[in-house]
């Protein structure tokens, strides 16, 4: 999901959360049952440049998402210099394979917009706002999706989520459109009709597409529906305690459609909690 902005320098350091700065956990040697996998909060400009790497790699050379970024080879765009990127290496190379991007409260006042307001309308969220997380540009090399690498991502966003006293998280999940060289609307479609109701946002916390993904339910076979596979991070995602804020919009540069997430840390699944707590 790019943009057109002017690109920052990145500042090393971690923004501020709320008033107070904000603490990162420590960074772990390991990742819980992965020996080889390093995670870590991007310290400097040189491994943020790592995650950008790994980004355009994913999205443009593999989704082919039409990138508008000012260096070549790099995901970059105006939200990297004010969040937060946190990273999986491989321990053995020291090569980035996993990332996530934090938006924390205060960076999100400072750029005055959420990244997601780019795509949806947001209600209900103002009251979440001043202990609330968007997270973003999520992606894991292609060699590592074996659930380790976005298990460590997730242990370590749940113990930011703890030490800072955050208690809510948003972002877009994309389902890829790029099907067999051309975009496909149904796969898309698919998805979002098996979106459980219960899986959907009840409360007030609703968002409604800019460019909302043309949904013709009509269209699709029930056995077709039935059949399809739900991505691995929004299914992921819903286990977790997630719901779903409303339709997808279709984000025509990265050949995706993107569905609303928000979660309040209160509903995170026990089986999680325990497993983060011990991380």
């Amino acid at each position: 999901m790019p943009n057109n902005m002017t690109f920052k320098t990145i500042t090393p350091g971690l923004t501020n959360t709320t008033q107070a700065p904000p603490q990162r956990p420590s960074d772990f040697n390991t990742a819980r049952g992965e020996p080889r996998l390093v995670v870590k909060w991007a310290q400097h400009l040189d491994e943020v440049r790592q995650a950008q790497r790994l980004r355009h790699d994913v999205f443009a050379t593999e989704m082919g998402a039409t990138l508008h970024t000012p260096l070549a080879g790099h995901d970059v765009d105006d939200f990297d210099a004010h969040c937060e990127h946190l990273l999986v290496l491989d321990g053995a190379q020291s090569q980035v394979i996993g990332t996530y991007r934090l938006l924390t409260p205060t960076a999100a006042r400072r750029m005055g917009r959420l990244y997601s307001e780019q795509e949806f309308t947001f209600q209900g969220i103002d009251p979440h706002r001043d202990r609330m997380v968007e997270l973003g540009r999520s992606c894991v090399h292609p060699d590592h999706r074996h659930g380790g690498v976005i298990m460590a991502l997730w242990g370590a966003l749940a113990q930011f989520m703890q030490t800072n006293q955050l208690q809510t998280m948003l972002g877009c999940a994309s389902i890829p459109m790029w099907h067999n060289g051309m975009v496909s609307l149904s796969h898309a479609q698919g998805v979002w009709q098996n979106i459980n109701p219960l899986q959907r946002v009840q409360g007030p916390e609703q968002a409604t597409p800019l460019l909302p993904l043309p949904l013709t339910d009509s269209s699709l076979e029930p056995g077709f529906v039935s059949a399809i596979e739900m991505p691995a991070l929004i299914k992921g995602y819903l286990r977790l305690g997630a719901k779903v804020m409303g339709p997808p919009a279709w984000d025509p540069d990265f050949n995706t459609a993107d569905l609303p997430m928000f979660m309040n840390w209160a509903d995170l699944h026990p089986r999680y909690a325990k497993h983060f707590s011990h991380a």
